[in-house]
């Protein structure tokens, strides 16, 4: 009877981590705590690379994108869970969960794609400083962001369109704290699934295929960079650059993993914690990460938490005309890295 009414449901129901109400509480408590900060952390990147003159060069304009996605990436799928924790409720309807899947599909898609271009943008700094303002000029920005945020979009339409286009006829149990795709798949019993086992496997390609991309410009980059005489040049450039290169490297892998690994009837712990590196983790970290050892975006926040005043906003992607005169290693000594 009660598998009947489980597949009779219109929604699903998400089981999450626990089914002892002590630890639904705590892990409701928890998943607050993160999502706050994370809110936190993106909104003031956002806010103080809006408002000061000194960060408005393309790769605070492209931080600030990614800011933006990852506040919006994050609420797609923790506030509900935190929702279902609190209230020992785990049921979300099926127009909750396409729009969950859409978004985070959409979402996912478009941060890879931000990523993709901030690594492009910092080769084009490297190894073409003569010519840098041109490649990246303001219409080129503002363009790679539409198509980044056009491209999630399609891509998140096209993959809803396709998962909910088949039948569910299996008890609609969903062992994880949102509405993951691969276990959405395993509900399936209509024959055109093969149909969406493609388009699933066909956007994690594409994401590789991005880091790929990223891969190269980095080879590229640090072929540059080993070149450059100056010790302090070149550790500036690589203790800057490879943390970013390694988040890229842990957010695709793990939501590669996560999606073409075959999906167990039996999910454990494990695959719960590998939902949440590429669901939560990056989100959270990426405030950190891009900008703690960045002293431009650290005097902002000064300036924002003891209610300095920020000087008129520059012209969009302008930066100081002086370092595109000077040589490479010079370049590297006086460019401002992003974390």
């Amino acid at each position: 009877m009660i598998i009947v009414n489980l597949t009779a449901l219109s929604g699903f129901l998400l089981m999450g981590f626990s089914d002892i109400r002590e630890l639904q509480i705590l892990h409701g408590l928890l998943f607050l705590a993160v999502y706050l900060l994370t809110l936190a952390g993106n909104l003031i990147i956002i806010i103080i690379t809006t408002v000061d003159e000194h960060l408005q060069a393309p790769m605070y304009y492209f931080l600030k994108q990614l800011s933006l996605l990852n506040l919006s990436f994050i609420t797609v799928t923790v506030p509900q869970s935190i929702d279902n924790s609190l209230m020992d409720d785990g049921y979300i309807s099926q127009g909750q969960c396409i729009l969950q899947v859409f978004f985070f599909k959409s979402l996912a898609w478009s941060e890879m794609a931000i990523l993709t271009v901030m690594s492009y943008d910092r080769y084009a700094a490297i190894c073409f400083p003569l010519h840098y303002e041109v490649i990246m000029n303001p219409r080129t920005c503002q363009r790679a962001v539409i198509a980044i945020w056009l491209n999630g979009n399609i891509s998140g339409i096209l993959f809803t369109t396709t998962k909910f286009s088949i039948t569910f006829c299996k008890p609609k149990i969903i062992h994880q704290f949102f509405c993951d795709i691969p276990q959405l798949l395993k509900l399936s019993c209509s024959d055109d699934y093969l149909r969406v086992i493609g388009v699933t496997t066909f956007l994690p390609v594409l994401g590789f295929i991005g880091f790929i991309s990223i891969v190269l410009s980095y080879i590229q980059f640090f072929s540059t960079v080993l070149r450059i005489p100056s010790t302090e040049g070149r550790s500036k450039a690589f203790s800057t650059c490879l943390p970013h290169l390694f988040v890229v490297a842990f957010y695709v892998f793990t939501g590669m993993f996560a999606f073409l690994k075959p999906t167990s009837d039996s999910p454990t712990a494990f695959d719960l914690m590998i939902s949440i590196f590429y669901t939560v983790t990056p989100p959270t970290l990426n405030p950190v990460i891009y900008s703690l050892r960045n002293e431009g975006m650290k005097e902002a926040f000064r300036k924002l938490l003891l209610g300095g005043q920020f000087t008129r906003k520059k012209k969009f992607c302008a930066l100081v005309d002086t370092s595109f005169l000077l040589p490479v290693s010079k370049i590297l000594n006086n460019i401002e890295f992003i974390q």
